[in-house]
């Protein structure tokens, strides 16, 4: 994703997806077969300014780059924490804002930090309601009937 810095936090964690050594132009579909994404919704999120400023080669093609193959699984991961569209969508736009904008990009991470964790703990209470259905069941089944 064009207008990035190098160190910019959010496409610093790695990839979970392989890519060919000393490569750093994809077609889409060899972005879609790296990231699981369908080339549909590639371009959907070029259209919606999720992927901005995807390069073209002279004949109109587009042409991903590792950062862009970085951005994308970061995007995986925002996706994963329940963010809603528009808000991955405004935090693009602060990414090509540049350096002024960390503050408030830092603000929708802590928010959407402290979502997944009240999500989390809503799971592990719930496991423990399960576990103790389970529990209930498995004693239950080994009891003999009218006790």
């Amino acid at each position: 994703m064009i207008g990035m810095t190098a160190n910019d936090i959010c496409v610093a964690a790695g990839s979970d997806h392989p890519r060919p050594d000393g490569q750093d132009r994809y077609t889409i579909s060899e972005v879609a077969a790296f990231t699981g994404l369908r080339a549909h919704t590639l371009r959907w999120y070029e259209q919606i300014g999720l992927m901005p400023q995807v390069e073209r080669s002279h004949s109109g093609q587009r042409l991903f780059g590792n950062r862009d193959l970085d951005w994308l699984d970061f995007v995986r991961r925002l996706r994963l924490t329940g963010m809603p569209v528009a808000d991955m969508v405004r935090f693009a736009e602060l990414v090509l804002e540049g350096e002024a904008t960390y503050d408030e990009r830092r603000d929708i991470l802590e928010r959407t930090r402290q979502e997944v964790l009240t999500r989390i703990a809503e799971l592990q209470d719930t496991v423990a309601v399960l576990d103790a259905k389970i529990d209930f069941y498995a004693g239950a089944h080994r009891a003999p009937e009218g006790a």
